[in-house]
């Protein structure tokens, strides 16, 4: 289930704008105060996807399912529009007024960028609907982060590397499609009961 979930929100995070806004942060002040702060902002992220997920898995077993189905359906729709998007404008986007002056500054900054950039974003919609769906808040939390934390140490360090080589959207597309094969997955559980 971490691997899953691992891969997943990986997947999904890798096609968010979120690691563009990384990125930027990371060119523009120290890379080791950019990732603790994105890190901490994702580990925020992730305890209200858990949350979230554990409220929804509550309900009983057939509801629930359509729920999920419904939210996974959503979530693929947020996720292949945000990678046909045209990122052409991401290159000259602002982080903020004024450069922080300190390294706490930074991962001040790092950290209230990624929290609220990241609210109600595709991989937090994923991560609350696996934890519905598998019941273990603590293995998908875990793969989660893993993958958040993976994905933003990539565009930190990496740069945009991985988009020289393979398409955005093509990457937005993948991780769409295995989210409505849940989403069917789910809707048929709903019917069966």
């Amino acid at each position: 289930m971490v691997a899953i979930t691992f891969a997943l929100v990986a997947l999904a995070e890798i096609a968010d704008t979120s690691g563009l806004v990384t990125l930027v942060l990371a060119t523009r002040f120290p890379a080791r105060w950019v990732l603790l702060g994105v890190f901490a902002g994702m580990l925020v992220h992730v305890g209200v996807a858990i949350a979230a997920g554990s409220l929804v898995s509550l309900l009983p077993q057939r509801p629930l399912e359509a729920v999920l189905a419904v939210v996974l359906l959503v979530g693929a729709v947020l996720l292949w529009r945000e990678g046909n998007e045209d990122d052409d404008d991401d290159d000259d986007d602002e982080v903020g007024g004024q450069a922080p002056r300190t390294r706490w500054g930074v991962f001040a900054t790092a950290f209230g960028v990624t929290a609220l950039s990241e609210l109600a974003d595709p991989s937090q919609i994923l991560t609350a609907a696996l934890t519905a769906r598998y019941g273990d808040p603590l293995l998908v939390a875990i793969g989660a982060l893993l993958g958040l934390w993976a994905v933003s140490a990539i565009a930190v360090y990496g740069g945009n590397r991985l988009r020289r080589y393979v398409p955005v959207v093509w990457i937005t597309r993948v991780a769409a499609a295995i989210m409505v094969v849940l989403a069917v997955i789910s809707a048929v559980d709903a019917i069966r009961g």
